[in-house]
């Protein structure tokens, strides 16, 4: 029961707190003019009690008759309901009367004496309440030997204060009433955008957010999201988690079809040489005549180190997409690349090959050589499949205080700008067909994002520009210091003598 009632809505809970904190300032400030109010009378009523007691003291001093005489209260300036004794030198009652409203002043009976005998007679004001009269304020003064107790009611103070309670009591209640209906209102009116935030979240809450295709959730309502009110914060902190949740589930649906077209094409691109492998089996098992055992031979090592190449390729992704570390060493970046370039230009003779080195620093990175020799070797391929006889590939090495770069530029028929944006991602070849003649019908499209892959677990970037007659890479790596040699310099420019 306690749990339920912690759960009780915002709206409930915001009125109660408010219900109360205006009761106990309603109650306070009644409390506090209650007992100002009464203070203020009693104090007119002491000082009325005060000057009704130098009256009787007086009259008693002119009245000098027996000591329990009384008969001053029949002179007129008496108010009605003042009660007088006289007393002795102990304090004891000898005499005690009530002035009555037109009638001659009547003795109290023992029990109102008796009610009167406790009062103290120390000169300042009581209050003793006597049997059949009410509650007085008392007091009693002495002069010359006379000692006299006087006392008025305290019915009209009394009256009074039980009236002003009431009145407070009643405007509290009708205070209380009328803020608790405003308070009502204003607190709905303030939780409507709150109310407008729960719906939206519930509204996402609903939709299959773990199937299909989810566009165009819910939004929180521009008017629900200032952040000038916790509403509003509240509603723009929806939205934005909102708008994660879909880039996020756009983003898993982009990897999803990114991750089923790499299955399909890296199956499609393991079963063309398994099917020639098979083929060519096939043909020698049944010793046909249609074609020489090692030209099949031939094939099916050409096929096999194809798909070798294939699934090593494959392996190195996986293995810098889990972020696993490279071999890391300084590397000589121009020795590196003059090696690759005089490689391609063994492998490509119909093709012009140059090496430029504009170096300000030593040309060395941290790094894995070998595979950073596999960036250079892919891209001087690249330039050597896709461009035709004739091609100028030039190679530069660019090298500062703390970057190196590699250039790489031709000045071939370039790559289609409907392929460039992609030219970096898996299975991206410039031929969509799947199927080879031969073993320079292209290749699996895997060599720029094995490049790309490559330079980016070395901390570089890599980057292309390409439009017709002019196709250039930039691979950018952190460089490290050291110290480079002249004589090395002028002997891997002699690399690009004819």
């Amino acid at each position: 029961m306690s749990a339920r009632r912690r759960l009780r809505p915002l709206r409930t809970r915001l009125l109660v707190l408010i219900g109360l904190a205006l009761a106990a300032v309603c109650a306070a400030m009644a409390l506090t003019t209650v007992l100002v109010q009464r203070a203020y009378l009693l104090g007119n009523l002491d000082d009325r009690v005060d000057n009704a007691a130098e009256h009787s003291l007086g009259g008693a001093r002119l009245h000098p008759g027996p000591a329990d005489d009384l008969s001053f209260l029949r002179d007129s300036g008496h108010p009605t309901g003042m009660l007088a004794a006289r007393l002795d030198d102990d304090g004891d009652i000898l005499a005690a009367e009530v002035v009555s409203a037109n009638a001659p002043p009547r003795a109290l009976t023992d029990a109102q004496r008796t009610a009167l005998a406790g009062v103290r007679t120390d000169g300042s004001t009581h209050t003793a309440a006597v049997p059949g009269l009410g509650t007085y304020r008392v007091t009693v003064a002495g002069s010359d030997g006379a000692r006299v107790l006087t006392g008025l009611p305290m019915d009209d103070v009394q009256h009074m204060i039980s009236g002003m309670v009431l009145v407070e009591a009643v405007v509290a209640v009708a205070v209380l009433a009328a803020a608790g209906g405003l308070c009502a209102v204003v607190v709905r009116r303030q939780l409507r955008p709150l109310g407008r935030v729960a719906a939206t979240a519930a509204e996402v809450a609903r939709a299959p957010l773990d199937r299909g295709e989810v566009t165009g959730l819910a939004r929180v309502p521009a008017r629900d999201t200032d952040p000038a009110s916790e509403a509003g914060q509240v509603g723009a902190a929806l939205n934005r988690m909102i708008d994660h949740v879909e880039s996020s589930l756009t983003a898993r649906r982009c990897t999803e079809e990114r991750m089923r077209r790499f299955l399909a094409d890296a199956s499609h691109e393991l079963r063309t040489p398994l099917t020639s492998i098979a083929g060519y089996a096939e043909v020698m098992n049944r010793g046909s005549d249609g074609m020489e055992p090692v030209l099949a031979w031939r094939r099916v090592f050409a096929e096999s180190a194809r798909m070798t190449g294939l699934v090593e390729d494959l392996l190195l992704l996986a293995r810098l997409d889990e972020g696993r570390p490279l071999q890391s060493a300084e590397v000589d970046v121009a020795a590196l690349v003059a090696e690759a370039v005089w490689d391609a230009r063994a492998a490509g003779g119909g093709h012009d090959w140059e090496l430029e080195l504009h170096l300000d620093d030593a040309p060395s990175v941290l790094g894995d050589e070998a595979r950073l020799r596999q960036v250079v070797d892919r891209l001087l391929a690249n330039a050597r499949v896709h461009t035709p006889p004739g091609t100028t590939v030039v190679t530069t090495v660019e090298s500062t205080a703390d970057r190196c770069l590699i250039r790489l530029r031709d000045d071939g028929p370039g790559i289609p700008p409907a392929l460039l944006p992609q030219v970096f991602d898996r299975f991206t070849r410039g031929d969509t067909s799947r199927t080879r003649s031969g073993p320079h019908d292209g290749g699996s499209g895997l060599g720029l994002a094995v490049v790309a892959a490559i330079v980016s677990a070395h901390g570089g970037r890599i980057a292309v520009e390409s439009e017709p007659g002019r196709t250039e890479f930039t691979v950018d790596l952190p460089a490290t210091a050291g110290d480079y040699s002249g004589d090395r310099r002028v002997d891997l420019m002699s690399m690009n003598s004819p």
